[in-house]
């Protein structure tokens, strides 16, 4: 029996974790469930699963939460990040799920890192902002960090035992690696007139044709964004030079990415689009338990096909492989940058294409300096929003 704790317990993610483990009751627990304000969706999951612990970032929603248990109920509300970061190091807390959208989830997840545990890692901005000083943590303390983002996963699973158990710090030459080819959708806009894209509405960006996701991570993948920050967190997973790691535009969302040996083989992970697969995965890894998702069937499948990606089409995927490859400051500015511009797109104050403008515009006020500390790492992040909202606004 593992104790878990998941982050973003009220998320997509968090979803589909617990469903993981309600399959696989006899061999997970859930111990703790952390969310911002949510007290509804979180009222509810503490009754299912009656966890120790329920965190609620936001202090009045702890409270909401704390009156509204029912008495029975053995889980205790904490809020605070003491509290949070305790959690997570807890002796008693074997698994840490790290799905906190963006930014909020470094601050977590690294503590978790630092203290040795298992981190399964959905949060792809701890990598994009942190990197170096991420893979280093997980290295000197022995933590072990398996990917849950379905292409980082699918690479993962398709990798040698060897690299598999030395993430961050491989060497893929000395494994007959080639190339890793990182699958993406494309999202809802992949065919649509590029002079259309300026005019489309946050309902639209949100509905992708694949995969069921929260609103940001949906924009994201609507701008390709989100394979761009996939890009920057898989060279630094895969410790990958410029010219191993490409993008592969593969609309049916059937392969979730590929590694290519020097051989000529390429071997590909294949699944439906259910992000249960790779929870799964990495909770059993290295064994394989019931994910609660049908098996493929390739008489249904029909057609895969492959695209090279449309940099006009998605100026922000161009962006940040630009930024991956000018260094830490860059990704971690571009990082920060999107997160203001998807939120004021979703509320109505820019437009779709304004999204890539912004973060361009963030991008060339980067002043290059050096993120030796978790400290230099926010502090970047907190004057990137600056130049966001400023950039916003204008």
């Amino acid at each position: 029996m593992q104790n878990m704790v998941i982050l973003g317990a009220t998320g997509s993610i968090g979803a589909s974790t617990l469903a993981v483990i309600a399959t696989n009751a006899a061999a997970y627990r859930v111990y703790g469930l952390v969310a911002n304000s949510s007290v509804a969706k979180m009222l509810e999951l503490c009754v299912v699963h009656q966890p120790v612990y329920a965190h609620m970032v936001d202090e009045t929603a702890a409270n909401a939460l704390k009156d509204a248990l029912p008495s029975d109920c053995v889980t205790k509300v904490t809020t605070g990040e003491e509290a949070l970061l305790e959690l997570v190091t807890r002796a008693e807390t074997q698994v840490v799920m790290a799905a906190i959208v963006g930014a909020a989830g470094l601050v977590p997840t690294l503590a978790a890192v630092n203290a040795g545990k298992r981190v399964l890692l959905a949060n792809k901005e701890a990598l994009v902002m942190s990197g170096q000083l991420f893979i280093n943590a997980a290295r000197a303390s022995g933590a072990v960090v398996l990917p849950v983002d379905s292409e980082h996963n699918a690479i993962f699973q398709c990798l040698p035992s060897q690299v598999q158990q030395s993430l961050g710090y491989c060497n893929l030459d000395d494994h007959g690696i080639s190339h890793i080819l990182l699958t993406g959708s494309g999202g809802p806009f992949l065919t649509k007139p590029i002079a259309e894209l300026a005019s489309v509405t946050p309902a639209q960006a949100c509905k992708h044709p694949n995969w069921s996701m929260g609103p940001k991570i949906s924009v994201d993948s609507a701008t390709m964004m989100n394979k761009g920050l996939e890009y920057i967190e898989a060279r630094w997973l895969f410790n990958t030079r410029q010219n191993q790691l490409k993008v592969v535009v593969h609309p049916q969302s059937v392969i979730h990415s590929m590694v290519q040996y020097r051989d000529g083989s390429v071997i590909a992970q294949m699944g439906n689009p259910d992000m249960r697969t790779p929870i799964a995965n990495c909770m059993a890894y290295p064994h394989r338990i019931d994910a609660g998702v049908e098996p493929l069937d390739f008489f249904k499948v029909g057609q895969l096909s492959f695209v090279e990606p449309d940099y006009d089409r998605f100026p922000c995927l161009a962006l940040a492989i630009e930024a991956c490859h000018l260094g830490q400051e860059a990704t971690t500015v571009v990082n920060a940058a999107n997160e203001m511009a998807v939120a004021a797109f979703l509320a109505g104050q820019i437009s779709f294409t304004d999204i890539a403008k912004i973060n361009e515009a963030s991008l060339k006020r980067l002043h290059s300096g050096k993120l030796n500390t978790l400290e230099d790492i926010l502090a970047l992040d907190k004057q990137a929003r600056i130049y966001a909202h400023e950039a916003i606004n204008q």
